[in-house]
């Protein structure tokens, strides 16, 4: 049957349309009021770790891409260290992607970054030769390209910089840094480290590759996108770079903006991340640095570990748990908690961080809604043959950038409460497990499909049962 939301209103225009959407859950057609809520493009996260091939006891790509649809995703970018590593030779993680059975059926659209190095061991620069048939315009045609190069969780060695950055050139692909590089520490050096008596990481040690990289930019043209900056001084030299026309952009992370490292006393290894949380002066920069445009994107870097792994959470844990969290199921309620109900920025601002910035990234552009709504009457029909023609491969297809029907429909005043149990992702390693926010996704739209929906529970006013 037929769900009908009417009075939504488009994200960036303030228009408001009708929307239809064939929903296979319905028992009978029915009428939302969705004047309470936002239709947007399909956010995409250009870093996320699905641990597929190799360490599918975190997360599989079937797990990874339900938490990503349950996010409000639609397109994300696959990192390169999984099991084999993505570096192209033989058959690799790349061959495994691409060969997944029912890989069509996945409710997100994903390519893929190659390897810097080879295995990602940093030793030597992976072969171009032995990826370049994976490009979006490559031979193989792959349905999941490579996009752009990175050796993520790693910084690119000084050994390989220059011949990872030719690669990067020759593919015309930007080349993604991990920008931070430390041997030892496990939390942000400074009093909260030193109180809980455990060995810290200096902030310098994200400046030191941000400017070696901008160096390399400025020098080569080479677009550079850094990782998850998290700090002043970096954010400052990015700036600089900016202003003297060096093809730079950067990103950051949820946990960056909403927690500082005081929160590794109350969430443990919950709170242990590469790079660390930092101090509450960083963590305002990186507030700042959304506001004045220096952050273009933010991503998740959504890191599936087991409980068992992260030590249950455990402070006394945090010598030996593997660094990361979870986030592509909480990243649009925090971060309209912590950016929006805060008045750092607006929700337009957000979703440009969330869905257009990013899919640029990857070579793609944002379905333009109002464009198409007012070419039908201020209709958005997910039936009509029109939206289909939009997309003529299948669900999960990335090789040919354009505007498909990819959105997202949210409920930006919704209060609720995170409930990791919940969680589409196998893992639950997240800080933010039982935080009260403001905003949620209510259905998630691939390709004109449903990939995640919360209709059925909401009644025809568009209210749930906790607003009734």
């Amino acid at each position: 049957m037929t769900t009908i939301i009417t009075d939504i209103r488009i994200w960036d225009t303030g228009e408001t349309i009708t929307v239809r959407i064939p929903d296979e859950h319905a028992d009978a057609e029915r009428v939302l009021d969705g004047s309470a809520w936002v239709i947007a493009p399909g956010f995409a996260d250009p870093h996320v770790h699905f641990r597929d091939p190799g360490q599918t006891d975190k997360e599989t790509m079937a797990t990874g891409a339900a938490a990503a649809a349950a996010g409000g995703y639609t397109s994300v970018l696959i990192m390169p260290n999984t099991l084999p590593a993505l570096d192209g030779v033989s058959y690799d993680g790349m061959d495994a992607l691409e060969d997944l059975e029912n890989r069509e059926d996945l409710p997100v659209r994903y390519a893929l970054c190659a390897s810097a190095s080879k295995q990602r061991e940093g030793s030597a620069a992976s072969d171009f030769e032995d990826w370049k048939d994976r490009l979006r315009k490559g031979s193989k045609h792959y349905k999941h390209p490579v996009v752009a190069v990175s050796d993520d969780g790693a910084a690119v060695t000084n050994s390989t910089l220059e011949s990872v950055v030719q690669n990067c050139l020759e593919a015309h692909i930007p080349f993604i840094d991990h920008c931070e590089h430390h041997t030892t520490g496990v939390m942000n050096e400074g009093p909260v480290s030193r109180k809980l008596s455990l060995p810290g990481i200096p902030a310098d040690t994200e400046l030191n590759i941000v400017e070696r990289d901008i160096r390399m930019a400025r020098a080569t043209g080479v677009h550079l996108h850094l990782q998850h900056v998290s700090t002043a001084a970096a954010f400052d030299a990015i700036r600089r770079a900016k202003d003297e026309g060096v093809q730079v952009t950067c990103e950051t992370a949820p946990h960056y903006l909403a927690l500082n490292d005081s929160a590794v006393e109350e969430y443990g290894t919950y709170a242990k991340m590469n790079p660390p949380l930092r101090s509450a002066a960083d963590q305002l920069a990186t507030l700042e640095a959304v506001c004045d445009g220096t952050v273009d994107m933010i991503a998740t870097d959504h890191a599936p570990h087991t409980a068992e792994e992260k030590g249950f959470g455990a402070l006394d844990a945090m010598m030996s748990a593997p660094n990361g969290i979870i986030g592509l199921e909480t990243a649009y309620p925090v971060l309209r908690q912590v950016l929006v109900e805060e008045g750092y920025i607006d929700d337009t601002r957000l979703v440009e961080m969330l869905s257009v910035e990013p899919l640029r990234l990857l070579g793609a552009q944002a379905f333009d809604i109002a464009a198409f709504a007012r070419a039908h009457d201020g209709e958005l029909d997910f039936a009509s043959p029109d939206i289909h023609a939009l997309e003529t491969h299948e669900l999960s297809q990335t090789d040919i950038p354009g505007q498909h029907p990819d959105v997202v429909i949210l409920a930006p005043s919704e209060q609720w409460t995170i409930d990791a149990e919940k969680f589409a992702s196998k893992a639950r390693n997240t800080p933010f497990d039982g935080w009260h926010v403001r905003g949620r996704v209510v259905a998630t739209l691939c390709n004109g499909q449903l990939t995640h929906s919360r209709l059925n529970d909401y009644d025809d006013k568009g209210l749930t049962s906790c607003e009734n």
